[in-house]
């Protein structure tokens, strides 16, 4: 009698403890599963948890799970891209990637994947997320870097802009953040370099009145008309290279760190010298119709837009130059004679070939005040992401994206 009711009780304990078991393996085993595949690539529920982590301790804003899956999608895409060159990153880069990551924020790579650990990301997850980054930093090296090419007449162009005679002026949105004390200014720093990353004018006023000690939070950061030449010589460099939405990088002010997002930016012509050069675009579209043209332009917010637009084409069909108003060719003179900044015309034909023309930009005398090299740089970059940003598009387009949820 004992004998049974001992087995019977066994036989209790037995199946509790295998079904917790299988409870427990089929759960570990739905986070593990794959949840979305990418070409050949998938991607887990695990990795998407811990993405999302990643991302709120970052402090990015919007839907932090909707900003994850399309982060993982794109890596893989990058990754991809990357194994078809032949890169890989190894242990060594990866470390060095997260010490840089790290230094944004002024703490020590121990102290950086502590506290991604005390806030539920594995250190797998961050490598994962730096390892990719620095993947598609090769990529991009390796497919663009020959074709951004930036000409003296580019650099003189970008000075042009920020000359001393008052000649552009800039609208801005200003986020100051509090520097004043040491520990204040490493939590501030972090979220600086967060809020550059910002590139819609929504999301960077919200930003304004939840983060920013300046009056102007109420106003979500908004700010009057600026003359660009009161501004200091680093932030203008900066300005001069960017497009309306973008985000300056973290600026240190006395006792504060401040980004600025660039509203937009023009020129004053009443107080502007005589124009000595034409900086424009040409896109050639032999036999191309107006409805092509028309779809291409809208595609275009700026000049540089266009080196992505073209990239692929024959060398002849795109044209981007900073010409003396008395050597610019008569039928184009005569389109951008109409034309304001990043203004477009799609109607000229040089016989059967419709040419899209845009005007880039008008220069006066070149100041001396800003460093040619940072410029230099600085217009590399924005042209190489413009690149990115296309070639990132059309893998994209061309994956096989599946939700297996």
């Amino acid at each position: 009698m004992k004998n049974s009711v001992w087995r019977r009780s066994l036989h209790s304990v037995l199946a509790l403890g295998l079904g917790a078991f299988l409870a427990t393996s089929a759960l570990a085993q739905s986070a593990f599963s794959p949840i979305i595949r990418v070409n050949d690539s998938a991607i887990s529920g695990f990795e998407l948890t811990q993405r999302t982590n990643l991302l709120t301790v970052l402090g990015a804003t919007g839907n932090a799970a909707s900003l994850a899956r399309e982060q993982l999608i794109e890596e893989r895409l990058q990754i991809e891209a990357a194994r078809q060159l032949g890169f890989e990153a190894s242990a060594e880069d990866v470390d060095t990637g997260i010490a840089e990551f790290a230094g944004r924020a002024n703490v020590t790579p121990e102290a950086f994947l502590a506290d991604m650990a005390q806030a539920g990301v594995d250190e797998s997850s961050v490598r994962a997320f730096v390892r990719a980054g620095l993947l598609w930093r090769e990529v991009l090296r390796a497919r663009f870097a020959s074709r951004v090419q930036i000409t003296e007449d580019d650099v003189d162009r970008a000075i042009a802009l920020a000359g001393t005679t008052g000649g552009a002026r800039v609208l801005l949105s200003e986020i100051i953040l509090p520097a004043r004390t040491p520990q204040e200014a490493e939590v501030n720093e972090a979220r600086a370099n967060r809020f550059s990353q910002i590139r819609s004018t929504s999301e960077f006023a919200q930003t304004a009145r939840d983060f920013s000690a300046s009056p102007t939070r109420a106003d979500g950061g908004r700010m009057d008309w600026l003359q660009l030449n009161a501004l200091p010589p680093d932030l203008r460099a900066q300005l001069l290279t960017m497009p309306p939405g973008d985000v300056t990088e973290p600026v240190r002010l006395q006792n504060a760190i401040a980004v600025f997002q660039l509203r937009s930016l023009e020129e004053v012509p009443a107080t502007q010298p005589a124009t000595l050069a034409i900086d424009y675009a040409e896109l050639r579209l032999p036999g191309g119709s107006r409805t092509d043209a028309l779809e291409l332009a809208g595609a275009l917010d700026t000049c540089d837009d266009m080196f992505g637009v073209a990239r692929g084409l024959p060398a002849d069909q795109f044209v981007r130059e900073v010409l003396p108003v008395n050597q610019i060719p008569r039928d184009v003179a005569g389109v951008l004679a109409s034309l304001d900044a990043d203004e477009i015309s799609v109607d000229l034909m040089r016989g059967t070939t419709r040419v899209i023309v845009m005007l880039c930009g008008r220069t006066s005398e070149i100041s001396q005040g800003l460093d040619r090299a940072d410029v230099r740089a600085q217009l590399r970059n924005q042209r190489l992401a413009s690149y990115a940003d296309g070639f990132l598009a059309e893998l994209l387009a061309d994956a096989v994206i599946v939700d297996l949820r």
